[in-house]
């Protein structure tokens, strides 16, 4: 696996935002590897979480920006930055001081579909080709 660190400005140039001026972040736990939560960013909001080394995202639905932990003091020190190979999400490992999700959960990915609706047979899971 080839390590492509970048220089910043190669990093921010591979970014390729959405119509809005938006690009998805996924945040996950550096030491547990879970996905913590997923929000937007703008390039504004690239360049605080750049500049304070803790997450700052986009909302959309109040139009301003949002420092992750803020006032609940769960916020997201960053350790390290990564952008697909389509240049269209970001990946940010993090440090987290809390828990991610606003209901008090550590990931907001805690609700799953139910083991019995998801269950798939094994006659379903297998290609043709190997039977």
């Amino acid at each position: 696996m080839a390590d492509l660190g970048l220089p910043i400005d190669e990093f921010l140039g591979a970014l390729r935002y959405d119509e809005r001026g938006l690009v998805p972040a996924i945040v996950q736990d550096r030491t547990t590897l879970q996905v913590l939560m997923m929000a937007w960013m703008n390039a504004e909001s690239v360049q605080q979480t750049l500049a304070s080394g803790e997450t700052v995202f986009w909302s959309r639905s109040r139009q301003e920006f949002w420092h992750k932990g803020a006032t609940s003091g769960n916020t997201q020190r960053v350790v390290e930055l990564r952008v697909d190979c389509d240049g269209d999400t970001l990946l940010i490992l993090v440090d987290a001081a809390g828990p991610a999700c606003h209901t008090g959960e550590v990931t907001c990915f805690f609700r799953g579909l139910a083991s019995e609706t998801a269950a798939i047979s094994r006659s379903q899971q297998q290609p043709q080709a190997l039977k």
